[in-house]
């Protein structure tokens, strides 16, 4: 990776994690459902906002197209992630469900865009979950939730997997990072809004621990996870993004030693050494790859910059 691509994959990291610390702080003060609700009304208005500014004549199948990408990446992902820890399904077990996201983004990559997969990734990718494993295993409280609560997970994780791939899928170029970002935000309000109005979730606390938790994790998480997020599937591609959040569980971690000071066994320490080896592993196995199946960023590779595509 060229070392933009590098500070890119790292904000990605850090700022995808925070979203957990943010929604465990939120959380202490509204139900899930509220929480995400006044996550993406906050955002609605300036993304509003920004596209009315902005006025350009974007392509209705590619505003079409982030539409869907939001429902999946956004509502659905978010949705099935908080639904499942509501019912009881232990955050362990949903960071390991999650886990298996880059295995299933490689296998949907390779079969619908072409992108190659060499045996240093999968390697990479395996030792990559293992890590995962014991981090979250040094953790794990088991759960009482309803065997069908357990479907929540997985079908946030396949939701993100389907986002990731239908966007390298439809290429839709004519709207910039920060247009697609918007159009998603305002989708997800609309839908987050909708459902929980009639469900009682709508009205918001009056709490400034609520909100000050609320508007981190709409900036560091929402702008900045997303927006890091997408960067990385543009430049280096949808496997590599996925890969990367393998690093999220022990971030999040050290996210919570840092704020909490909560105690870190060692066997979640070795994990997170693991999981950094597979992730360094995989990535390297991919970036030729990557080039080759990718003209535009072969090109950047010998000099012609580092810019998103638009």
């Amino acid at each position: 990776m060229k070392p933009l691509d590098r500070a890119w994959a790292a904000a990605f990291v850090v700022l995808w994690s925070s979203g957990f610390i943010g929604a465990e702080l939120a959380t202490r003060h509204a139900p899930a459902l509220t929480v995400l609700n006044w996550r993406f009304l906050l955002l609605a208005p300036p993304a509003l906002v920004w596209l009315l500014v902005r006025r350009r004549r974007w392509r209705a199948r590619d505003i079409g197209a982030h539409v869907v990408i939001g429902l999946l990446a956004q509502a659905g992902y978010l949705y099935g992630v908080v639904a499942a820890s509501g019912l009881g399904v232990d955050p362990g077990t949903t960071a390991l469900i999650a886990a298996l996201q880059p295995v299933v983004t490689a296998a949907a990559a390779f079969a619908l865009l072409g992108e190659p997969v060499r045996a240093k990734r999968i390697g990479g990718m395996t030792i990559g979950f293992g890590g995962v494993a014991l981090v979250v295993s040094a953790d794990f409280s088991g759960g009482e939730a309803p065997l069908w609560a357990y479907a929540l997970p997985l079908g946030a994780m396949l939701s993100l997997v389907a986002a990731t791939v239908f966007e390298r899928r439809t290429g839709p170029t004519s709207l910039g990072p920060i247009d697609a970002l918007a159009v998603q935000f305002l989708t997800t309000a609309v839908v987050f809004a909708s459902v929980s109005a009639p469900l009682g979730a709508f009205a918001p606390p009056a709490s400034l621990g609520f909100w000050s938790a609320v508007a981190g994790v709409t900036v560091l998480a929402g702008i900045g996870g997303y927006g890091s997020y997408w960067a990385v599937v543009r430049r280096n591609g949808a496997t590599t993004a996925a890969t990367l959040l393998y690093l999220t569980p022990g971030t999040t971690m050290l996210w919570a030693w840092a704020m909490f000071g909560t105690a870190v066994p060692l066997l979640a320490w070795l994990g997170l050494a693991v999981t950094l080896a597979g992730v360094a592993l995989s990535v390297r196995g991919g970036t030729t790859d990557r080039a080759r199946s990718d003209p535009e960023l072969a090109r950047s590779a010998h000099g012609r910059g580092d810019q998103l595509r638009p």
